[in-house]
């Protein structure tokens, strides 16, 4: 059975007349993503603290958004997620999933530094996988400014956010250690991720059309993303097509019953498990696809986001 929170807000949304992502342009698509926070998303927790900062890399500025949570301490040195937001690699920004970190921030106790990735198509494939490199290492060569314990550093992800977090915690695992002094993520937060380009599941069968995300709008992210068909191999693009799943970070995947992508997260899940990596794994049955940034009007998108808090925190206090 589908939610009927769920049933309801698509109902919203058909009735508010708002148009498939497809059949808008990007920069369209975009304004309208962000515009139509207002229609599901709740007003953002209180932090401690935000900052926004700026990265540099190979002649690209990147934004990072910072989030620190109610009640830390000062000069402390606090776990971190960096965290990718979703969007089909096409929109989606740090705003658009501004209370979503809040929420993940003061939930786990931990800092939170969201990206502004480059979307596609402008700066298609491997420029997000490139900037998340980029993020990464900067978190770690700003550590000790940021206050943030290198030995706790979560990557994590919504959608496509969790397809670059779970391609970063594979390129980390095979690079040299030589830009980031031998850090590593210790924990991945994937959340409904996108692990393969060549979708061929039950899921994305049964549920590609009349739950939010379709295969015509997952088709036309791809499109924006990939400037090549043969990149859809590439590990980088599908993770799940990684040689080997071994050594890679312990991971939390999250997938909704009724996403297109469930089958494939269920997939990567029993693929890092397989592979040895302490994994665990949850389907909110009865939700769509995206549903962890509609806490306005879907209540398990809060029990979700605590379950991460938890999870996190717990992670974080063995390490």
């Amino acid at each position: 059975m589908l939610d009927p929170q769920a049933r309801k807000f698509m109902q919203l949304m058909a009735d508010q007349g708002v148009q498939p992502m497809h059949t808008l342009t990007a920069p369209k698509a975009r304004a309208a993503y962000l515009q139509r926070r207002a229609l599901s998303q709740p007003e953002g927790e209180t932090v401690a603290h935000t900052h926004d900062h700026v990265l540099e890399h190979s002649g690209i500025s990147i934004a990072v958004r910072e989030y620190r949570p109610l009640g830390f301490q000062a000069n402390a040195a606090l776990p971190a997620l960096l965290f990718f937001h979703g969007g089909g690699w096409t929109v989606g920004d740090m705003d658009t999933h501004d209370a979503v970190c809040r929420s993940l921030c003061n939930a786990s106790g931990g800092a939170v530094f969201s990206v502004d990735y480059r979307l596609g198509p402008e700066a298609p494939f491997p420029a997000a996988y490139e900037d998340a490199l980029a993020a990464f290492s900067w978190l770690v060569a700003q550590a000790g400014t940021l206050h943030i314990d290198t030995a706790r550093i979560t990557v994590g992800g919504d959608s496509a956010g969790g397809n670059i977090a779970a391609a970063l915690c594979l390129g980390l695992r095979d690079t040299s250690a030589s830009s980031d002094h031998g850090i590593r993520p210790a924990f991945q937060l994937l959340i409904y991720p996108a692990v393969t380009m060549r979708p061929n599941t039950d899921s994305y069968q049964r549920n590609g059309q009349g739950y939010m995300l379709t295969q015509d709008s997952m088709r036309w992210y791809t499109a924006n993303y990939l400037s090549e068909d043969s990149h859809a191999d590439d590990w980088r693009a599908s993770p799940l097509l990684a040689t080997s799943h071994a050594n890679l970070p312990a991971a939390l995947v999250i997938t909704a019953g009724f996403d297109p992508l469930r089958d494939e997260g269920l997939q990567y899940a029993n693929a890092l498990s397989q592979a040895g990596v302490q994994t665990q794994y949850v389907c909110f049955e009865r939700q769509i696809h995206g549903f962890i940034t509609m806490g306005r009007v879907i209540d398990e998108a809060h029990t979700a986001l605590a379950l991460c808090g938890l999870v996190l925190k717990r992670h974080w206090s063995g390490v």
